[in-house]
């Protein structure tokens, strides 16, 4: 660590480039919807932040307080996650981050093997860190955890939708028992009871699990004055890992407090549209309430994309006549059932990438032909979209809905023009969210 969280910020030396002081927060987030995720309780908290995507090959086009790296890092290998980890906390640290925040879905996403716990363990090592605490809690969107259990809403997290997640599915919600399987550190807990006496016991609980050997503690936390609370506790650590939730209780580590200014963004363009290849009940119900509100849809057919046909094309074609009078939205999303049967004949991972691909080639091509307002559903479909849309860095703006901001962007697909992306994660946001975004823009 170059400095304990606190530290005045020096400048560093001319030429450089900015940003022209060390960054106080540096953020390393499994995927692209969930940096956004973490970015807006940051701004919403007063930091300035940048989000790029993948480890920044150049200087930031900004003087900032958080760079937060977006990887795409939830579901590859668990080597290949610890390696791109590991690759972004060299950068970070070489720009002068005060404290590391390694971000994670708000429902503890992962295989039986990782990434989770691989990827906390490099980072620990890396930092010479032999304590931190894990949480995905994030009550803004009902991720609330209650002796160690995840629960999501009023049931929990394997009676969520999530057991039936293509990818990663949750079929168990205690998350001390979860971790403890992805790692090799002891795994503890911190609960409620601790949480609720404030900052001083937190701190006497952390002692008292280090001293009984645990490296790693699942932190309980039911509403946002619980994080607060968990806030200060937190100011020494090197490394921090939770959801989007721990975020909100961060800046006042740095004398920093809310504002306005730090989500402001340039004037949006005119023309619209919603990309969804996310499959996840929230994303099912907004497509569904879209529809009603008699707008143009379309939806995208993966066996359809694995004969042949070239479905980006005919989407854009569909597309291009409709644009100039409102939002359009294209889609992938299906319900649980209809997913499992693509993917019984295609394959779990040839169907992804089939319609992860085929969503990015049209997301692409619609900012191509003008649209600078694009929403974007689903975390590993954003992953695929930002990257098609040749977007490196993405200033974060007001929210939408918690836990999505809207975006900007440069983008090499609109000729370096500036493009306002919203990057939904698959389960969050209103059943209105795809008219409402429009409306924030507005």
């Amino acid at each position: 660590m170059s400095a304990a969280p606190g530290r005045p910020r020096q400048a560093r030396t001319e030429g450089e480039g900015p940003p022209v002081s060390p960054i106080r927060l540096g953020c390393i987030a499994d995927d692209f919807t969930g940096a956004t995720d973490l970015a807006n309780n940051l701004v919403r908290a007063g930091m300035r932040v940048v989000q790029t995507i993948g480890v920044p090959a150049g200087p930031l086009a900004a003087d900032v307080d958080v760079v937060v790296v977006a990887l795409k890092s939830r579901t590859i290998p668990a080597t290949e996650a610890v390696a791109q980890s590991l690759e972004a906390l060299a950068w970070l640290q070489a720009h002068g981050a005060q404290q590391i925040y390694f971000k994670y879905c708000s429902t503890f996403d992962s295989t039986a093997a990782g990434n989770i716990g691989p990827v906390t363990e490099a980072l620990m090592d890396a930092l010479d860190s032999d304590f931190t605490i894990a949480t995905p809690a994030f009550p803004d969107n009902k991720r609330t955890v209650f002796k160690g259990y995840l629960f999501v809403g009023d049931v929990l997290l394997d009676e969520s939708g999530m057991q039936n997640h293509p990818l990663t599915p949750m079929t168990d919600p205690n998350l001390v028992r979860v971790l403890q399987a992805q790692t090799k550190r002891k795994v503890g807990l911190i609960d409620h009871t601790v949480v609720a006496r404030g900052a001083n016991a937190v701190r006497g609980r952390i002692a008292e699990l280090r001293a009984d050997g645990v490296g790693i503690a699942i932190v309980d936390a039911v509403s946002n004055d619980d994080l607060l609370r968990l806030g200060p506790a937190l100011a020494a650590m090197p490394l921090v890992t939770a959801g989007s939730g721990v975020a909100i209780g961060l800046p006042a580590n740095f004398d920093i407090a809310p504002s306005l200014q730090a989500s402001a963004l340039p004037a949006p363009g005119r023309l619209q549209a919603v990309v969804s290849g996310s499959c996840s009940l929230a994303t099912n119900r907004q497509v569904q309430d879209f529809i009603r509100t008699g707008r143009p849809t379309l939806a995208v057919d993966p066996m359809r994309i694995a004969s042949g046909i070239d479905v980006a094309a005919e989407a854009l074609a569909w597309a291009a006549p409709l644009l100039a009078d409102g939002p359009v939205l294209i889609y992938s999303t299906a319900d649980a059932g209809a997913v499992k049967s693509v993917q019984g004949r295609l394959g779990v991972e040839e169907a992804g990438a089939l319609v992860e691909r085929t969503i990015a080639a049209i997301a692409r091509g619609l900012v191509q032909l003008g649209v600078r307002q694009l929403v974007v559903a689903g975390g590993e479909t954003s992953g695929a979209c930002v990257q098609a849309l040749g977007v490196t860095q993405m200033q974060i703006g007001p929210q939408i809905d918690p836990g999505v901001p809207w975006c900007h962007a440069q983008a090499e697909a609109a000729g370096g023009a500036g493009v306002h992306i919203a990057l939904k994660s698959g389960n969050f946001g209103a059943d209105d969210f795809f008219t409402k975004a429009f409306g924030v823009l507005a």
